[in-house]
């Protein structure tokens, strides 16, 4: 990645116009080809921008200003004249490995197993991911009085989820050694149209707090 500090003004001719004043700026150069021009402010949005696949040209005005002619697949052109440049350098950043969302439902299904009487007093854990012939149940467990019960969870509860559980629990109820089978949907979110839908069919549901279950967060210190 190369990145450029410069007072520079910038065109965009092509199917749409724009122009940028004189001014300093942030070029950003990316390995796939892609050019950025950035601003102090406007959090992650450029100003302007060429996506790859294009083309950059560097060439000197005869007033002694670089012209940067960066050409995309189409004909659109981005004009970036340098008047001064305040800072030059390169970066090998290496292959990105991406973004791993934090509070996943895999995590949530270990922390729940983990700390399963957040599910209610005298609950113990069966096993996660519970095998049936649709597909496994996140967690199977049974409550205080021995009942089985399915927990199926989620980041973001929906119509879709409980539908799921439904599935599952019609399922399970036929096998003589697991009936009766109770189901929870628990989410970090329950949408209003969900929770209606649990309830009528006897589903619990519970909203997990994520933060509590991974233990950096303390109830006992809130203000509300």
């Amino acid at each position: 990645m190369r990145l450029v500090i410069a007072r520079c003004r910038v065109d965009y001719v092509g199917r749409l116009t724009a122009h940028l004043p004189m001014a300093p700026r942030l070029l950003m150069v990316k390995a796939d080809g892609s050019v950025l021009v950035h601003s102090d402010g406007g959090s992650y949005k450029p100003l302007n921008w060429m996506s790859p696949p294009c083309t950059l040209v560097e060439s000197e005005l005869p007033g002694g200003e670089a012209l940067w002619t960066v050409t995309n697949k189409t004909g659109d052109q981005l004009l970036i004249t340098v008047e001064e440049v305040l800072h030059d350098s390169q970066h090998a950043l290496g292959v990105d490995p991406g973004l791993v969302k934090d509070g996943v439902e895999a995590h949530l299904q270990v922390l729940l197993a983990e700390q399963i009487e957040t599910l209610g007093p005298g609950y113990r854990l069966v096993r996660r991911e519970f095998p049936t012939a649709i597909g496994p149940v996140d967690i199977m467990a049974r409550d205080a009085s021995g009942v089985s019960v399915a927990v199926e969870i989620k980041r973001r509860g929906d119509i879709d989820g409980v539908e799921q559980l439904t599935r599952y629990l019609e399922l399970l109820n036929r096998d003589p050694l697991l009936a009766p089978v109770r189901g929870v949907f628990a989410a970090q979110e329950i949408k209003p149209q969900a929770r209606v839908l649990a309830l009528d069919r006897g589903i619990e549901c519970l909203v997990l707090d994520y933060d509590l279950l991974r233990g950096v967060d303390d109830p006992s210190q809130r203000l509300f």
